[in-house]
């Protein structure tokens, strides 16, 4: 959401950070919706003066014993010129609350220009990548000939973009989760925590997936929302606070299931654990002061990042292009995992800075202790990282020629010792 007053002081440079996403100016109607209900308002104010007034007025007629009925007669006519007024601004005021809800966030000015992803900027690359004497198998390849991922049993019970983990690729992926969170947990101080998977329409919208992305998301008959990521729940936790700013910021982790409908993937990554409908995911999410939160992004993307070196595989760091991010970002990281099996690099965490973008629409602020004035906080999110994704990630770079599966020494302690998986 925007601050209609930096709006009204600053109309070209809110249709500039819009063009910079490719989206066409809207300041003139926003201040057309602004100014005629601004009017309303004004003859709703006045009115309400005017009819007080003369309330008055009548009683100090009545008091001296004379005729109030001309009085009486002006304070009736007003009653449906107020009621009116009242109406007019609700109704601007509904229309211009859905109208800005529906834009993106504006990019920060470092963010580079372009309509997609070929104008996004490498920012470092990590690792180097392995030469395998033989020709790398993609992870499905690999789950299915150990017997260990069911994709056909997956089907069965739920669909297409599902799949069943057995026995040692089951308890890998529990290892890789459970190796996150003790990592940012003991050395990246977030706090753990274990938040619902369900959530209210006010959550969503407050993080920015409603109005807009509603098809994005399973939702129950009771009418709540299955998380797309555990993003929503945990940067709720600030809505509606205001909270003194030496407690910032607030950083947290959470490992729940994800849920998405995946509305605009059809014909993408339809084999395989890359794009599925629920998976598990390590979020990271800072409530940060807004005078730090760029460089809370840089510590957050350190964060993830540490995940991958700890595990040894290659990646490289991304700045996403104003046409690549996300609805409320207004700058974003993407860390790309090397998959040989493919032979690319894959996304496996996004680490973004949504300033106060999200703050605004869900009412979070903060204060110096003992003042009363109040400013919103900046809110951060980042995978920490895509269990499944990580899980794919280690099977293709840890492969062995016999189709095993070497285990990362940092998951041994978390896979009781166990060094390889093999087909049993």
């Amino acid at each position: 959401m925007f601050d209609l007053k930096w709006i009204r002081d600053n109309p070209a440079a809110f249709d500039q950070g819009r063009a910079r996403r490719g989206l066409a100016p809207l300041s003139a109607q926003v201040l057309e919706l602004d100014q005629k209900r601004r009017a309303a308002q004004t003859r709703f104010q006045e009115s309400q003066a005017r009819r007080n007034d003369l309330s008055r007025q009548i009683g100090q007629v009545k008091a001296k014993g004379g005729d109030a009925s001309a009085v009486m007669a002006e304070v009736a006519a007003l009653k449906d010129g107020i009621a009116a007024a009242e109406a007019e601004d609700q109704a601007l005021g509904a229309e211009l609350d859905a109208l800005l809800a529906a834009q993106p966030n504006l990019p920060a000015g470092d963010v580079p220009d372009g309509a997609d992803e070929s104008f996004n900027r490498v920012e470092r690359t990590v690792g180097n990548v392995k030469n395998f004497a033989f020709k790398p198998k993609q992870h499905f390849e690999l789950g299915e000939e150990l017997g260990l991922m069911d994709f056909e049993g997956a089907a069965k019970l739920s669909g297409a973009r599902f799949v069943v983990l057995k026995g040692a690729l089951a308890r890998l992926e529990r290892a890789l989760a459970l190796f996150m969170l003790d990592l940012h947990t003991t050395e990246s101080g977030y706090t753990e925590m274990a938040p619902p998977f369900l959530v209210r329409d006010a959550a969503l919208y407050g993080t920015g997936q409603l109005p807009k992305f509603e098809e994005d998301l399973f939702k129950t008959e009771q009418g709540l929302y299955l998380i797309p990521t555990s993003e929503v729940p945990l940067t709720n936790l600030a809505a509606d606070e205001i909270i003194d700013e030496d407690k910032l910021p607030w950083r947290f982790t959470a490992l729940t299931p994800c849920f998405r409908s995946e509305a605009g993937a059809a014909g993408k990554d339809t084999r395989g654990m890359i794009r599925q409908h629920q998976f598990m995911k390590v979020e990271l999410v800072s409530i940060a002061h807004p005078d730090h939160s760029e460089a809370e992004h840089q510590r957050m993307t350190g964060s993830a990042e540490k995940v991958l070196q700890k595990l040894g595989l290659p990646y490289r760091v991304i700045c996403l292009s104003t046409g690549d991010m996300g609805f409320a970002a207004q700058k974003t990281y993407d860390i790309e995992v090397w998959l040989p099996g493919q032979g690319a690099y894959r996304e496996i965490s996004s680490c973004s800075n949504c300033g106060e973008f999200q703050a605004r629409r869900m009412k979070a602020r903060c204060r110096k202790p003992g003042e009363k004035g109040t400013r919103f906080v900046h809110t951060l999110n980042g995978s920490g990282v895509a269990v499944g994704r990580a899980l794919i990630a280690v099977m293709e770079n840890y492969q062995q020629e016999d189709g095993s599966i070497a285990i990362p020494e940092a998951l041994r302690p978390y896979m009781q010792g166990r060094e390889k998986i093999a087909r049993e």
